[in-house]
């Protein structure tokens, strides 16, 4: 390293005229008025393996920051706490998953897509094997600065062949996703929302059940079509309540993209570079589809540390910038 790549590397990151709050790092993601459920995904995982022998749980020290504590409580003898040794992990979950298991590993989801790459993809992708990455703090839900804050890791595992990938919204997705990733045969990577996680899609759509690979209508619109994943789904159908109070209809997940004369917006809990917003687009130009397009993301950068409140608003995650976003484009 020279001098001056030091300095650099040092030197303070410019930051928006924000200030960012150094408290409540890591803070309840659940918009006001939303019912919550705790650990829903180990609550699930434990209703599952009751039924299934073959699934076991396994952690790299984190399992009660991944919800994973609720089955290893239920459920010891089918549970493996690895140690801090993410290769480790995962490398031992493909050896289980060869032996006829279906392994369950979660970490934080940083730790999955920077440290544990290669071992995921030779181990586990290219056999094609049932094991399942669950995987905390994804995108920007926590505060903890970029060594915390997964922002990539949706465009790292999209370009890992047989991996699925899974974004829930909410308590109802995650419980929903966990016997469907069991039936999939083959490799799952799901980003985790952990803790008390809030009820979001049942609210607008009381029939809402998940569906692997499928997008979904959840709100009915006519002027904005927003396509989203993660917690910005539960952000977009916030900012459809507030926009339609100003007129404008919001449309929010769906497929059909090619009715005319609708702004089409993307929204992700994700860096704009190799996530949601580029596949969709990708989707819609093969079929030669061109709508006015927008996309909703994080920015191409290292991420700031500081209360989640304050991040969401700084880098156009929160209620209020989404909506502000979409009115701006009509």
């Amino acid at each position: 390293m020279t001098l001056a790549s030091m300095a650099r590397k040092y030197e303070p990151r410019q930051v928006a005229q924000t200030k960012v709050a150094t408290s409540a790092m890591i803070a309840s993601l659940a918009a006001e008025g939303y019912d919550t459920v705790s650990a829903p995904f180990g609550a699930a995982l434990v209703d599952v393996a009751r039924q299934d022998a073959r699934i076991l749980g396994l952690s790299a020290d984190l399992s009660k920051y991944t919800d994973l504590h609720v089955f290893a409580n239920a459920m010891p003898d089918r549970f493996y706490q690895m140690g801090m040794a993410e290769q480790v992990l995962f490398s031992a979950a493909a050896g289980l998953a060869r032996e006829g298991f279906i392994p369950f590993a979660t970490t934080y989801a940083v730790f999955a897509s920077r440290r544990a790459y290669d071992f995921i993809a030779m181990a586990i992708a290219e056999e094609n094997l049932p094991v399942k990455v669950v995987c905390a703090l994804p995108g920007l839900t926590t505060g903890y600065g970029p060594s915390h804050q997964a922002t990539e890791d949706l465009a790292i595992f999209r370009g890992l062949p047989n991996m699925v990938i899974i974004d829930p919204c909410d308590a109802d997705d995650v419980a929903g996703m966990v016997p469907a990733m069991v039936a999939h045969e083959g490799p799952v990577y799901a980003r985790l929302l952990r803790g008390k996680v809030p009820t979001v899609l049942t609210r607008h759509k009381p029939d809402y059940r998940f569906q692997l690979g499928r997008a979904q209508m959840i709100r009915e619109g006519r002027d904005v079509l927003v396509i989203s994943s993660g917690i910005m789904t539960m952000r977009a159908l916030d900012a459809a309540t507030r926009l339609a109070a100003d007129k404008v209809d919001v449309a929010a997940i769906t497929a059909e993209a090619a009715k005319g004369g609708r702004l089409v917006v993307t929204a992700e809990n994700h860096t704009v570079n190799g996530g949601l917003g580029e596949a969709v687009a990708k989707e819609l130009l093969l079929a030669g589809i061109a709508p006015r397009f927008r996309m909703i993301g994080l920015p191409d950068a290292f991420l700031e540390a500081g209360a989640l409140p304050t991040l969401h608003d700084m880098y156009g995650l929160s209620v209020d910038k989404v909506a502000a976003q979409i009115k701006g484009w009509l």
